[in-house]
């Protein structure tokens, strides 16, 4: 069997040898059904006289028509189609043929041909597909873990396909679907069993060890309520995904392992491209801290909207370089990327990477976020996060930026640590270099992201993966979370419709409580909370409170929805520039020392700023 896989020649050989024998077999099945009693073997001697055109016509259309360039271990329905389409383009020139050259043989017979070779060469095809897939055997219960699949669709009905195709892969034993008219049903020799409550049952009775989840359109509750059910039996999940930006089920899918982001899915975000298109498509963008969690996935998306030049700015360059390595991996050398490294600190080095790039469009990510160090630090914090921000904004308003996009976050809103004040001060220089210049500024306000460097997620997994315990900081802390990619793909939504000095501010969905993260993640990993791994809890840290915030209490009943149903604007606020300039000015001697003078100065800048209530 190898060494006929190997010998491309050969295979070839023996499919036009296959396809002669056919065609030949058509054109008698053809005379027999049309000709035989009326017109006995005259029709039938004409027929045999034209053979060898009738081949060639047959050959020439099909090598034409790529039949023999198909790759028929994975040919589906295009393919089948390409056939029949073929077939009867070689009736037609046929019965053209015979007009031409007056062969004297029955055009109606010539069109009955082609329907019969397309049918006999189809179901050789079939049988060819099997051999290649399977070599006449039935392999796949010779290799490859005992598989349950949730979902008897055509996701589902692919998989087994790729089973076929790939022992290894697994051997499906059995499906599962919520319709009651799938059950006792078979799907490629697959029988539907049971429903999703069943699936503990039945993994349990049919000695499963894998389970496959084939339902790519479930998200939300749904699906966490459906992983959590099948981790539950111990067996290996995965999910078979759609690839991104396909909608119809087939080879545009492929099998992932189970990640943290599923416990939190969502509904899936609908861009407005064009919308994006217009300010990305064709300019020059650059991203600070682009090499960090949620600037590198910005970079991922703006990609895919085919910027002039992609500048990736950030002051560590491995993760910098990483990204780029990335990039020009899956979309080639000529990849329109630059890492430039330098720190947002440096108003020199701005200038210099500003006046030579001239990008048109801003996207600042780069900043201090991780809150306890920041209260250890506030001088640092107020350096990096607030006065980078002001070099980033006014490198860009001499270079001419057209739009600036600030990346904020739901700690700026009545903060109770100096890392979300700072933010908040971020905002407010926004607002004023919006109205100062003519560049469009805009801030995007949003909560944890799920996976970020420094967020509770891969604590809590390296925690684990050292055998415990897992240590979360209060019983009912409550975070609103995102995906990375959600993240980003909202920011870049936001840089499209927002106006000028305003803060967008997206819709979180409900947030979650990291207890209840933690005991879902310590699941994933095959141990039970309180049991086999246990949880302690720490008492609040510096500056961290119970609940965040979206809205300030200013911002409270007056957000103005926007066309997008995850992004909403609050209010601008109204700054004085004289004051505003001179608070700047306090807070930049302050920093000049890491002492609690900082933060008092920031109390007097940002409104709701409690620092009495930080760690409470």
């Amino acid at each position: 069997m190898e060494w006929f896989r190997k010998h491309k020649g050969i295979r070839k050989l023996l499919l036009v040898l296959a396809d002669a024998v056919f065609i030949t077999a058509a054109l008698y099945c053809a005379y027999v059904l049309r000709f035989e009693r009326f017109f006995g073997q005259v029709q039938f001697y004409n027929a045999l006289r034209v053979l060898p055109w009738v081949l060639a016509v047959y050959f020439t259309c099909y090598t034409a028509g790529g039949l023999y360039r198909v790759l028929w271990r994975y040919a589906g329905g295009a393919e089948v189609t390409r056939l029949a389409l073929l077939s009867a383009a070689a009736g037609a020139v046929l019965c053209w043929l015979d007009v031409r050259f007056v062969w004297n043989i029955s055009r109606g017979m010539l069109l009955i041909q082609s329907g019969i070779a397309c049918a006999l060469i189809g179901a050789g095809r079939l049988l060819w597909k099997n051999f290649l897939n399977n070599g006449f055997a039935i392999r796949r219960h010779r290799m490859g873990p005992r598989m349950m699949i949730v979902g008897a669709g055509m996701a589902g009905a692919y998989l087994v396909d790729l089973c076929k195709r790939d022992p290894s892969a697994g051997n499906p034993v059995l499906f599962v679907d919520n319709l009651n008219s799938k059950q006792g049903h078979k799907i490629h020799g697959v029988p539907v069993r049971g429903k999703d409550a069943d699936i503990p049952q039945l993994a349990k009775k049919h000695a499963i060890s894998d389970i496959v989840i084939a339902v790519p359109d479930i998200e939300g509750d749904k699906l966490n309520n459906l992983v959590a059910l099948c981790k539950s039996t111990g067996c290996h999940v995965r999910v078979l995904m759609r690839m991104q930006n396909e909608t119809a089920a087939g080879r545009n899918m492929f099998l992932r392992e189970l990640n943290i982001g599923d416990f939190l899915s969502r509904k899936e975000i609908v861009l407005d491209t064009q919308g994006i298109e217009e300010y990305i498509t064709g300019k020059v963008v650059l991203v600070t801290g682009g090499g960090g969690s949620i600037g590198s996935e910005l970079c991922r998306q703006i990609i895919r909207f085919h910027p002039a030049k992609l500048i990736v700015f950030d002051i560590y360059e491995n993760c910098a370089y990483e990204l780029e390595c990335e990039l020009k991996r899956r979309y080639g050398k000529d990849v329109p990327v630059e890492v430039l490294i330098g720190s947002v600190r440096e108003p020199a080095r701005l200038k210099e990477v500003f006046g030579t790039e001239k990008p048109e469009v801003v996207f600042h990510a780069a900043a201090h976020k991780h809150v306890p160090l920041m209260e250890a630090s506030p001088a640092e914090a107020v350096k990096n996060n607030v006065f980078g921000t002001k070099n980033v904004l006014e490198a860009a308003a001499v270079s001419g930026v057209k739009r600036f996009v600030l990346l904020s976050t739901d700690k700026a809103v009545n903060p109770t640590n100096v890392m979300g004040a700072t933010k908040r001060v971020t905002e407010m220089l926004m607002q004023y270099y919006a109205k100062k210049t003519e560049m469009k500024c805009m801030a995007v306000r949003f909560g944890n992201v799920l996976g970020s460097h420094g967020s509770v997620i891969p604590l809590f997994e390296s925690q684990i993966k050292a055998g415990g315990p897992v240590t979360v900081t209060h019983p009912d802390i409550i975070r609103y979370f995102m995906t990375i990619p959600e993240a980003a793909q909202l920011v870049l939504q936001a840089g499209a419709i927002a106006r000028s000095g305003s803060v967008c501010v997206l819709d979180m969905g409900e947030p979650v409580r990291i207890d209840d993260l933690a005991r879902q993640l310590i699941r994933f990993y095959g141990y039970e909370p309180g049991v086999t791994m246990d949880i302690v809890y720490t008492g609040l840290r510096p500056g961290e409170k119970l609940y965040e915030e979206l809205l300030t209490d200013a911002e409270q009943g007056k957000m103005e929805r926007t066309d997008h149903e995850k992004i909403m604007i609050a209010p601008t606020e109204e700054l004085v520039p004289e004051e505003f300039e001179q608070a700047l000015s306090r807070l930049a001697e302050a920093a000049q020392h890491n002492d609690a003078h900082v933060v008092e100065v920031l109390r007097g800048i940002v409104p709701g700023f409690h620092e009495d209530d930080r760690g409470k």
